[in-house]
């Protein structure tokens, strides 16, 4: 709902990606509950839905790029073995290759001294050495298929992206994101990452966490209890109002700057 209010108090489009890219996570029904719950809550984009698993070939072709300026190195590191080394990839096997092995292996990029800076719009100036704190990450997958960060980029050029605006949990992502960027010489769009929702412990509300599907039923009461949460009381009048009329009003009385400040809202114990 953020970035739908975002983009229409500014006059801008908003889109919806379907990242899919993991066959065997992703199934089409999960896209269109995805859709249809979008639908019911009045939440219509503004261009055609963008589906990652029918992407196969522009994401190749972007690997081939990198490999072409030797950005990018074959890992056959087992996922047990970088388990146990911590979260900072060792380098192991950085030199290891002079030229592609036969077997499954994914491909890194190397970071080399790469320290990234960016201004975000809520959350000031954010810097990472990508060095120090990741090491070389995955682009491409042991099974082939795209990394997350990597399809992330190409579909954001694509789509012409001028505003990124996301879960502050995916806050450190965005330097690794940016050297993509720099490394296929792609524009880099400006970046908001907003508060979190999170149960009393801190603990992102999630599928994973246990968290409650939206009540699909009950679209007004949903847009409601989340603008509350924002810090958007809609007027009296609006309570049982339609989906549509809710959000006119929120986009009339939309400003980011008004969100709690922070990382997190806690819902306690309200029904979300």
């Amino acid at each position: 709902m953020v970035g739908f209010c975002e983009a229409r108090r500014r006059g801008g489009a908003w889109l919806v990606r379907i990242d899919d890219a993991d066959r065997q996570r992703c199934r089409q029904t999960h896209a269109d509950s995805i859709l249809r719950t979008l639908e019911t809550h009045g939440l219509w984009w503004d261009e055609a839905v963008l589906f990652q698993s029918r992407r196969d070939e522009i994401y190749r072709v972007a690997l081939e790029r990198l490999a072409a300026g030797s950005r990018v190195f074959p890992c056959t590191c087992p996922r047990r073995e970088l388990a146990g080394s911590g979260p900072i990839y060792s380098g192991r096997c950085r030199a290891r290759y002079p030229r592609p092995p036969a077997g499954e292996h994914a491909l890194r990029l190397r970071v080399g001294d790469a320290v990234i800076g960016f201004d975000d719009r809520l959350q000031g100036r954010i810097e990472q050495d990508l060095g120090s704190a990741v090491g070389d990450f995955v682009v491409r997958r042991r099974d082939g298929l795209p990394a997350y960060h990597l399809a992330t980029v190409i579909d954001d050029a694509e789509q012409r992206v001028t505003e990124v605006l996301r879960g502050v949990d995916l806050l450190d992502s965005t330097p690794r994101q940016i050297l993509l960027q720099q490394c296929l010489g792609l524009p880099r769009p400006d970046y908001c990452h907003i508060p979190v929702l999170t149960d009393r412990g801190g603990i992102k509300l999630s599928k994973q966490a246990g968290a409650r599907p939206v009540d699909a039923d009950a679209p007004s009461e949903n847009l409601w209890t989340v603008l509350a949460l924002l810090g958007f009381v809609p007027e009296p009048a609006l309570i049982g109002a339609k989906p549509a009329e809710i959000l006119d009003w929120a986009v009339a009385h939309w400003d980011i700057r008004r969100l709690p400040p922070g990382r997190r809202i806690d819902v306690g114990g309200l029904a979300v």
